[in-house]
């Protein structure tokens, strides 16, 4: 079976600027964990982010050099982000799932409205099979 999870949090937006925006995008996919204080997931996924424009990975040792944490931290939040959908592995480089985040967006919704369709399929069936 396979499993993703991601986490979707409702939060006010402020129009600010590019880094609020980051932030604001990150925080509203749940990326920043109450434990995560220094906010080593965000810096990781901006690291993954920054190398997306060039079309290759990044290595996890890269990761650590350029968001000054531990191997371990970044290893740490690459299976975290890779468990969300939001990257992939690739020859031990990590990378966004797909070109930017626009199209992160709608794959995630995609997934999402696919999931839905299913809730309903079988809500429909419980409430059949309940005389409800």
């Amino acid at each position: 079976m396979y499993t993703r999870k991601i986490t979707i949090v409702k939060i006010v937006k402020t129009n600010a600027g590019l880094n609020e925006d980051l932030q604001w995008f990150s925080n509203t996919l749940g990326l920043f964990g109450i434990r995560d204080k220094e906010k080593s997931c965000f810096r990781v996924f901006l690291e993954i982010l920054k190398t997306s424009k060039y079309n290759k990975g990044i290595s996890s040792d890269q990761i650590a050099i350029r968001s000054n944490l531990s191997r371990a931290t970044v290893i740490h939040h690459l299976h975290t982000l890779v468990s969300k959908g939001l990257i992939i592995s690739s020859d031990n480089k990590y990378l966004l799932r797909v070109q930017n985040l626009e199209e992160l967006v709608d794959l995630i919704k995609s997934e999402s409205e696919d999931l839905f369709k299913e809730l309903k399929k079988t809500a429909k069936s419980i409430d059949n099979q309940l005389g409800l």
